[in-house]
Order: C-alpha cells, then sequence, then structure tokens
C-alpha cells in the first residue's frame, strides 16, 4: 500500500508519480455541473504548473461523473459516487507539474472534506536485461 502523504504544496521527488485522493463530496462540492468540474480542475492544473491539452467526461444516470483532462505532464482523472458521497482523484505526473498543488488545490476549489492522499512513485522496476 502506498504511503499516505499530506497534501501540500510542495513537490515531491522528481520522476514519475501516481498522487491520489479519495475524499468526501459535500452539499457545496460543485461536481454535477460538468462544465464547472472541468474548469475548476483545468485550473487547479494551471495553479500546479500543468498544462491541459484535452478533456472528455461521462456523466451516468445515477449523477456519477468521470472528468478526464489529458495534460501536457499526463493525465488527471476525477470519478464521483454521489449515492456514497466518494470522489476519487487520480493525477499521474512525468516532468515538472507540481502535484502537490493541483491536489490541494483540487480540495479546495471542490469543498471536499476528508481528503485523503497517497503518492506512489511509478516506474521504479527493476528491469534485468534479457540475453
Amino acid at each position: 500500500m502506498p504511503a499516505k502523504s499530506p497534501l501540500s504544496g510542495q513537490r515531491p521527488a522528481a520522476g514519475k508519480l501516481l498522487c491520489t485522493v479519495d475524499a468526501a463530496l459535500t452539499p457545496a462540492s460543485p461536481v454535477t455541473d460538468i462544465t464547472e468540474l472541468a474548469a475548476l480542475a483545468t485550473a487547479a492544473v494551471t495553479a500546479g504548473d500543468g498544462h491541459v491539452l484535452s478533456t472528455s467526461h461521462a456523466v451516468f444516470p445515477n449523477g456519477a461523473v468521470t472528468l478526464v483532462l489529458i495534460l501536457a505532464e499526463s493525465h488527471l482523472a476525477i470519478h464521483t459516487w454521489p449515492e456514497e458521497n466518494l470522489i476519487a482523484i487520480d493525477l499521474f505526473s512525468c516532468g515538472s507539474i507540481d502535484a502537490g498543488r493541483v491536489a490541494a488545490e483540487l480540495v479546495r476549489l471542490l469543498r471536499l472534506e476528508g481528503a485523503q492522499t497517497w503518492w506512489l512513485a511509478r516506474g521504479q522496476v527493476a528491469v534485468t536485461p534479457q540475453h
């Protein structure tokens, strides 16, 4: 299991990182308006010095949404489960984006509660050359 890390504006060690956030939605969480959600997610990415290249989304019959932002630095995915008041945010980053800042901004802008954040370094698998 990845180590739990507090949200901070500090950039974790450089490299390929997966930052995940699980949090509770609140009545004030603006996640049902996909246009507003995309704008706020884009603002969070911009605050972390990231660059959005494109977006895609799906809205499900129960009101759940999935929003994916393709970034120059990789991608951001947001998934909601309104029946559980749950939001899951996954930011895979490589390059100079400040993933901690993006996560913190999303928690603030989306008015989330009880946010738990985990960091996982990716690409650390040792590869044995085949002869």
